[in-house]
């Protein structure tokens, strides 16, 4: 089992940006990937970008690639997710998930924290 914390979520102008974070605990050793999804109302859970967490390489969503960096700091466990020049458009509740090896998909979730993109 792994828990998901995120943090960092909050209301911004269009343009600017904010940093979320996502601390995991319990079952690390075994995390493969982790990575970021969001989901605005009336609309489907969409992917926005993961990380492989021994090798640091990096997947993003076409659409965000530029504007979004996802990173990690293996020893804390933390995740991080930078956006810059946001628009309203990028408003939804951004979850974190996390992959561990014996998995084949993301199985553990946080619980979700809010952006808002708003003038």
């Amino acid at each position: 089992q792994v828990q998901l914390v995120e943090s960092g979520g909050g209301s911004v102008r269009p343009g600017g940006s904010l940093r979320l974070s996502c601390t995991a605990s319990g079952y690390t050793s075994g995390i493969y990937f982790m990575g970021w999804f969001r989901q605005a109302p009336e609309k489907e859970r969409e992917f926005v970008a993961s990380i492989m967490w021994n090798s640091g390489s990096t997947f993003y969503a076409d659409s965000l690639r530029g504007r979004f960096t996802i990173s990690r700091h293996s020893i804390g466990s933390t995740m991080y997710l930078e956006m810059d020049n946001l628009k309203a458009e990028d408003t939804a509740v951004y979850y974190c998930a996390c992959q561990t090896r014996d998995e084949p998909e993301f199985r553990f979730w946080g619980q979700g924290t809010q952006v808002t993109v708003s003038s």
